[in-house]
């Protein structure tokens, strides 16, 4: 992900979604955890969780750097990443579960409709789509209850580095009053991420309360767990 001349490289971008049903089983929730509180999905990318979910009565709004772009160039930018994608997928078939998904074809009817979803929830509702570069976002100190972010965090380690990770997940914790949920642990070769060990520790040493927990998803195979960290307000 880059800006090129003052302007997102829309190129270094994957504009692939997944839907409310996935992030529900990925961060290990229930709709009666959301219920009154105020969410972030950051980087949202091009996930229907938010739409889905505002439908449904919750507050939830998405931050990424692919929302610079107006909802057509997305739009064709998001076929083009998902016929890409489910060539390579056969591939590697062998590096995924597929009791979820049951076969390559349903996987992208599904990833289809993410996109699909969250581009038409952005036409219609383009203020809960907020264009952002991490590690800077721009939003006040603990405006959220809740930050979600998934697919980002530890599985670009090898273009990602620990300076990186650190200030982005500081940067979700200034946002946010309650909780941050990180998922997966793994890295594209899903391989822990080899500084998470580290870096747990030291949110713990800042006070933080950290639990590593087992979720009822698995796709890519030993990304099956998240990384809570609950905080405090007087932090």
């Amino acid at each position: 992900m880059s800006m090129t001349e003052g302007k997102l490289d829309i190129s270094c971008i994957v504009f692939i979604g997944r839907t409310f049903d996935e992030y529900m089983r990925m961060f290990n929730l229930t709709k009666e955890e959301l219920l009154g509180k105020k969410i972030l999905d950051c980087p949202a990318g091009a996930c229907s969780f938010t739409s889905t979910a505002n439908q449904l009565g919750l507050d939830v709004t998405a931050a990424d750097i692919a929302y610079y772009y107006d909802c057509e160039q997305l739009l064709e930018k998001g076929s083009q990443d998902l016929e890409l994608a489910m060539k390579s997928m056969e591939k590697v078939k062998d590096n995924y579960l597929w009791d979820y998904f049951k076969s390559i074809s349903e996987l992208k009817k599904q990833r289809t409709m993410a996109y699909s979803e969250c581009i038409r929830d952005m036409e219609q509702s383009p203020n809960r789509y907020v264009p952002a570069v991490l590690p800077n976002l721009p939003f006040g100190d603990k405006l959220f209850d809740i930050t979600l972010s998934a697919h980002f965090l530890f599985m670009y380690a090898d273009r990602l580095d620990y300076k990186f990770h650190l200030q982005t997940i500081q940067e979700l914790i200034r946002i946010t009053k309650q909780e941050v949920r990180i998922f997966p642990l793994v890295d594209l070769s899903c391989k822990r991420y080899q500084h998470l060990d580290d870096l747990m520790d030291l949110l713990t040493q800042r006070g933080y309360k950290l639990e590593e927990a087992e979720v009822p998803y698995e796709f890519h195979k030993g990304a099956n767990s998240l990384l809570k960290i609950k905080l405090f307000e007087d932090f």
